[in-house]
């Protein structure tokens, strides 16, 4: 079966990731990340570029944009040109913002930038007037708000990352307000593909994310980096969630494999893509059998998907909203 992984981190330049790819009949959309003052994301966009030159049967990429120049009458402009460069020569199907707006970069005042700045309106206008989705990773898990518990979702990586753990932290953004702004930015770019990273931040409960779907048809989410979240609710609910939106969920793992295979030992080449094949085997078990299964010691039940929903969810939905893939 062929199927589209839409939310991915995967520097395979080498023949060896290739022929994985070919194996297990998939393509991959690579998702650059603009994160600080370097050119580290320029450098991931030049790779995932030459990656989907050479084997565009197996690769795709989404391009971003800094935040350089913030508060300068030019902002916007020298935004838009480097977009118009990515999907011109470079090939880029997407744009996406990370969670740098809204958690992270601030105004002159010292205030949160979030992405319903009016400053981002060229931006994003010239986005949908172009036909360009957005993908946006808006906002950490609600768990970044809440006390640790041991044997949630997010309680390894909070525990060891404890710079992104919000709780009790009076200094920052809430959840709700930068839920909020996102969603008045929907609201506000109705003629706006949007796409919501990590089930657009509201992994706690697909109720939360019906209800965006219900309010606002330019949203779509990827599951990326969620599996764990929808392997904690309650099976039938999630399970009646995809039937419930079949055109609206896209299919993603967010596998960060950011060391260029190119440069790996052949061992340790191998190792990494085994890995690979090991996670995209557990999603693909999670969403297609039925029955009792194991998702990273968690007990849960397979959603044994309809094969029409499985086709849209793995292939159509990608293809309808990031039009070229």
């Amino acid at each position: 079966m062929f199927r589209i992984d839409a939310h991915l981190h995967f520097m395979g330049d080498h023949p060896e990731a290739v022929e994985l790819l070919r194996e297990m009949d998939l393509k991959l959309f690579n998702i650059v990340v603009a994160h600080g003052g370097d050119d580290w994301w320029q450098r991931q966009a030049a790779l995932y570029q030459t990656m989907t030159g050479r084997w565009p049967d197996r690769y795709a990429w989404c391009t971003a944009f800094d935040l350089e120049g913030w508060g300068t009458p030019d902002f916007a402009e020298r935004a838009v040109a480097g977009l118009e460069r990515d999907f011109a020569d470079g090939g880029a199907l997407a744009c996406k913002v990370w969670k740098n707006v809204g958690m992270e970069f601030r105004d002159a005042d010292g205030s949160f930038v979030h992405l319903d700045d009016e400053r981002f309106d060229p931006v994003l206008n010239w986005l949908a007037d172009n036909g360009k989705p957005l993908l946006t990773h808006i906002g950490e898990p609600l768990a970044c708000w809440r006390p640790l518990e041991p044997g949630k979702p997010h309680y390894n990586y909070y525990s060891r990352n404890p710079e992104w753990h919000m709780h009790g932290r009076d200094d920052m953004p809430s959840h709700e307000e930068i839920i909020a702004r996102r969603d008045r930015m929907l609201e506000r770019h109705p003629r706006l593909r949007v796409i919501g990273a990590h089930l657009g931040s509201l992994e706690y409960d697909v109720a939360e994310v019906a209800r965006r779907f219900e309010r606002y048809p330019n949203f779509a989410v990827d599951i990326s980096a969620r599996l764990d979240d929808l392997a904690y609710q309650d099976s039938d609910t999630v399970r009646q969630f995809f039937l419930d939106f079949p055109d609206r969920t896209l299919f993603g793992t967010d596998q960060v494999r950011v060391e260029p295979q190119s440069s790996m030992t052949d061992e340790r080449r191998r190792a990494t893509l085994e890995e690979t094949r090991a996670e995209f085997e557990l999603h693909f078990r999670y969403f297609e059998s039925a029955g009792p299964m194991e998702v990273r010691g968690r007990e849960t039940t397979g959603l044994c998907l309809p094969a029409d929903v499985l086709d849209r969810f793995y292939v159509e939905n990608a293809r309808a909203w990031y039009p070229g893939l």
